[in-house]
Parts: C-alpha cells; sequence; structure tokens
C-alpha cells in the first residue's frame, strides 16, 4: 500500500519539476540575453562616455574629415569641367579655325574663360597689343605673348591645385592627433587602476576602447585625405602638362604669324 501510494504520488510530482525547471531556464536565458545586450559594442556610448580631451581630438577629426570631402567633391568637380574645357577648346583650335574668330569668341564680354581658351586669349591680346606699337620686331611679339600665357597657366594651375594643400595637412596629421587621443585615454583609464583593488580586463576595457576610438577615427579622416591628394596632384599634373605644351603650340604658330606680317 506504501509503494502504490508513492507510485501514484509520481505523476504529479514530475510536471511541478519541470515546470520549475522551465522557469529556471526562461529566467537564466533571459538574464544571458540581457547580458550580451548591454555587453554589446554601442559605439555613440563610448564617445559619450569618454574625456573631455578625448571628445575634444574626435570632434576636431570629425571636422576635419568633413572638410576633406567636401574639398574632395568640389576639387573632382573643377578637375573634370577643367578636362571636359581643355578637350572642346583643342578640338576647335585645331580643326582649322582663324586665330582671329577665335580670339574674337574668346574676348566676347560676360563670359569667364577657363583653362587652355583662357591661356589662348591672354596670348593672342599681348601679341596684338605689341604688334600695334611701331618699331616692334617680331622677337619682342613672341616674347611677350609667352610671358602673358605663361602668367594665365599660372592663375589656371593655382586654380586647380587650391585646397591640395588642406588634403595633404589632413592625411598626414590625422593619424597622430587620432594617436594622442588614445594615448591620453589610455593613460586616464590605468590612472583610473589606482583606486582599484583587483584590476581585471573589464575595469580597463571601457576606458581602452573609448581610446581607441580616436585612432580609428584619425585614420578615417586620413586614408581618404591622402588618396585624394595623389589622384588630384596627378590629374593637376597632367593638366599642368597639357597647359605647357600647348604654349609651346601656340608660340610656334605666332612665331610665324610675326614673322609673315615683317
Amino acid at each position: 500500500m506504501p509503494v502504490s501510494t508513492m507510485l501514484q504520488s509520481l505523476p504529479q510530482a514530475l510536471p511541478e519539476n519541470a515546470a520549475a525547471s522551465a522557469v529556471e531556464l526562461a529566467d537564466s536565458g533571459s538574464q544571458t540575453a540581457a547580458a550580451h545586450a548591454n555587453g554589446g559594442f554601442d559605439m555613440v556610448q563610448l564617445i559619450l562616455h569618454a574625456s573631455l580631451p578625448v571628445q575634444l581630438v574626435m570632434v576636431l577629426l570629425l571636422f576635419a574629415s568633413l572638410a576633406s570631402w567636401l574639398i574632395i567633391f568640389r576639387k573632382k568637380r573643377i578637375l573634370d569641367r577643367a578636362e571636359r574645357e581643355a578637350d572642346r577648346f583643342e578640338e576647335q583650335f585645331w580643326s582649322g579655325a582663324e586665330l582671329t574668330k577665335l580670339y574674337a569668341g574668346a574676348s566676347e564680354r560676360n563670359r569667364q574663360l577657363e583653362g587652355l581658351e583662357a591661356i589662348f586669349e591672354g596670348g593672342m591680346r599681348e601679341f596684338n597689343r605689341i604688334r600695334q606699337r611701331r618699331g616692334v620686331d617680331a622677337r619682342m611679339q613672341l616674347e611677350g605673348a609667352q610671358r602673358a600665357m605663361r602668367a594665365s597657366t599660372s592663375r589656371e594651375l593655382d586654380g586647380l591645385e587650391h585646397n591640395l594643400e588642406f588634403l595633404a595637412s589632413v592625411g598626414s596629421i590625422s593619424p597622430y592627433v587620432g594617436l594622442f587621443g588614445t594615448v591620453w585615454g589610455i593613460m586616464i583609464s590605468f590612472q583610473g587602476l589606482a583606486n582599484v583593488k583587483e584590476a581585471t580586463i573589464a575595469t580597463v576595457a571601457p576606458g581602452i576602447s573609448e581610446a581607441l576610438i580616436a585612432t580609428a577615427m584619425g585614420l578615417f579622416a586620413a586614408i581618404p585625405a591622402v588618396w585624394a591628394y595623389n589622384r588630384f596632384a596627378t590629374r593637376a599634373e597632367r593638366m599642368a602638362v597639357r597647359y605647357e605644351t600647348f604654349s609651346e603650340e601656340f608660340s610656334s604658330i605666332l612665331q610665324r604669324q610675326a614673322h609673315t606680317d615683317d
């Protein structure tokens, strides 16, 4: 009889134990999920909890990155336009058009000249001005036109190379600025260990993570700036060679015209 009583009580005890186990597993699972969520990587929280010097470094790098991207987009648009204008004018110049007609079109009012057309207009204007003087030989006419073309070429190249030095500065300085923020943040983290009896990796990990974000932001600002500087400097150098080549070819044409007039 006692045995049967025990057997009858077993089916009622097993569900209660199973329910309790399920509750315990659910509670432990929810706690684990909550712990995982709280321990996840949150860059915004790391930045907000960083020390003031590190935050200032991050803000400086952020502004440098934004300014670099603005210059990158603007410089690409300027160089693309300069290449298109050079292609258009070279095609028109070597198509056999008369120099007087090209000069008349370039000398129109309320028109901004760029690139090869500006160089052509400056050289042709100076050549005509000197040619109108009496007693001026062909050599002086050619030298005056060449000086005017060199001045126009310098102005055009200055516009193409403008703000490239800023990209070079951001590319070379940003990693060191970020490294300064990292060193400062790590120094603050280890200084805080002086008040802790038992130092663990969990104690210093948040501070080190906050500090390393400064280095990451420094690289984020530097890498595009370095790439853009190298790219745009090469394109500007190619345009400089193109301008100088056109100036020499146009000087040869003016030289023949000056000797013909004599």
